[in-house]
């Protein structure tokens, strides 16, 4: 049976923590929560998962788990995040609601910033963390409106950005990968710009540049791997229920 495209996502956002060693894997939504879980359990089993809240926890267990059956190494307070964060010892995968060409990133409102159209769920934690370790961003819609020409709210710092404000952002700054529901991007362009790495299957170079607000870099581009019959089958006992589906569309 061919994998899904949420699959294929999964497998995709995994490897973003690949032989990572031992530093903590933060993964906002379903599909990079998953990944993380994944990479853990194949090709990166020092990397370190959190119960979301104030915990380490042991292994990898299914996202179904109920908090009460976690099984918790550690206790992590919150001020102990801050130290791992601005130590570097920490990748996490974000969300965008919008996206630019050099990696600023917007989950903040959209619309004008006196008066913004939609209120979304706020800057949060996106400035700190792009310029103290790395951070990679997952776009399960991609659309004009979500790769866009120019963010109406910086909230995640792109490689622009963050070589205007100077050492202080760029001593730490990179975004290694962007997955979105149609390809894999990089930073790998001139000047840092975004660059199209693969496309999944069932997805054309053609179809990524129709969705996208700007001109993307285009290199040597291949289809994205597929997961294998091994990471297939552990995807399933860590999404028991098939929540990864629901996030895209296949």
């Amino acid at each position: 049976m061919s994998p899904t495209r949420a699959e294929v996502c999964i497998a995709a956002i995994a490897e973003v923590w690949r032989d990572a060693g031992e530093i903590m894997a933060s993964p906002f939504g379903t599909i990079p929560m998953v990944a993380s879980r994944l990479a853990k359990r194949t090709f990166s089993p020092d990397l370190v998962l959190t119960d979301g809240e104030a915990a380490i926890i042991v292994g990898a267990p299914p996202i179904t788990t109920k908090p009460q059956d976690l099984v918790r190494e550690a206790s992590v307070p919150y001020k102990t995040i801050f130290s791992i964060v601005w130590s570097g010892r920490r990748h996490i995968v974000m969300q965008a609601s919008q996206i630019d060409q050099f990696g600023n990133q917007n989950l903040s409102a959209i619309g004008p910033h006196h008066q913004p159209k939609v209120q979304l769920i706020g800057v949060r934690g996106a400035p700190g963390n792009s310029v103290n370790h790395k951070t990679s961003y997952w776009v399960p819609d991609h659309s004009t409106r979500t790769f866009v020409q120019a963010v109406d709210t910086v909230c995640g710092v792109g490689y622009d950005r963050a070589k205007k404000a100077g050492v202080g952002a760029t001593r730490f700054h990179e975004l290694p990968r962007v997955v979105s529901n149609l390809g894999v991007f990089d930073f790998s362009g001139p000047d840092h710009e975004m660059a199209l790495v693969s496309v999944h299957p069932g997805v054309s170079v053609d179809d990524v540049t129709r969705a996208t607000g700007f001109a993307l870099h285009i290199g040597d581009v291949v289809e994205t791997p597929p997961p294998t019959d091994e990471q297939l089958a552990i995807i399933s006992e860590i999404d028991p229920k098939g929540a990864r589906e629901r996030e895209i569309k296949s």
